[in-house]
């Protein structure tokens, strides 16, 4: 593991497999950290096809700096745009993991290296769209009283929500527009998904413009880490490298 220090004086934690291109880079969830199922597993499938690969912890996930609570939407994307100028060269393919899909999304506005996506139950807006529309009267007043609110979380502690993350997220909302086609799409959600509905994976279709395509798999549920759903993701990332190579 290594350390590449931002502009912003954050120190993102990553690991870099070289390779041939076009780069795969791995975009993780709400947080999650780079040791995760998915991303381990395709680090291990990109050596053993000899493709670069990378890897990383936003700030205040994992072995990153920080505290998770201090972040947003538009930290982990300026950590993610930093991680990819800094440390791949060439057409670079994302790939995001619930909250990595909306981050991918604002990332190839910046990065014009950025040459195709694929999102495993990708969940753009999520902060105004899932978190927000949901939380009741008492929630908001406690969010504008006190600035935090907590949220329990069937993956350990509750996540503690800030209202600086509700307000950054509206900054950053990519579902208002269609988003430009930029390079081959491949969406994949599972049916039973508890935390990203199908809807939305409909709704991100539909404001996707150009070669998109959606696969729902049936029984999957948000983690989509099984053996038969790592199977899928690899050849989602086989077609986007066809589609670009």
């Amino acid at each position: 593991m290594k350390f590449l220090d931002t502009q912003q004086g954050r120190r993102i934690a990553y690991h870099k497999t070289p390779g041939q291109g076009p780069w795969i880079v791995f975009l993780g969830g709400f947080k999650s950290d780079m040791g995760g199922t998915k991303a381990v597993h395709l680090e291990t499938w990109a050596k053993a096809r000899g493709q670069a690969f990378l890897r990383f912890d936003y700030s205040g996930h994992g072995e990153s700096s920080g505290a998770f609570e201090d972040g947003a939407i538009g930290d982990w994307t300026e950590d993610a745009v930093a991680a990819i100028e800094t440390l791949t060269e060439g057409p670079v393919v994302l790939v995001g993991s619930s909250m990595g899909g909306w981050i991918s999304l604002l990332v190839q506005r910046r990065v014009a290296r950025v040459a195709g996506l694929v999102g495993i139950a990708a969940a753009p807006d999520f902060t105004e769209d899932s978190m927000w529309a949901g939380f009741d009267g008492d929630q908001r007043a406690t969010l504008k009283s006190e600035g935090r609110v907590a949220l329990p979380s069937e993956y350990g502690d509750p996540y503690i929500i800030t209202r600086r993350l509700i307000e950054d997220g509206r900054n950053h909302l990519v579902l208002r527009d269609p988003v430009a086609a930029f390079g081959p799409v491949r969406l994949l959600q599972g049916t039973e998904d508890a935390d990203v509905s199908r809807e939305t994976a409909l709704r991100l279709l539909d404001h996707l413009k150009g070669d998109v395509r959606l696969t729902l798999v049936k029984g999957a549920d948000h983690r989509f880490s099984d053996p038969a759903c790592l199977s899928l993701i690899e050849t989602a990332i086989e077609e986007v490298l066809t589609c670009v190579s």
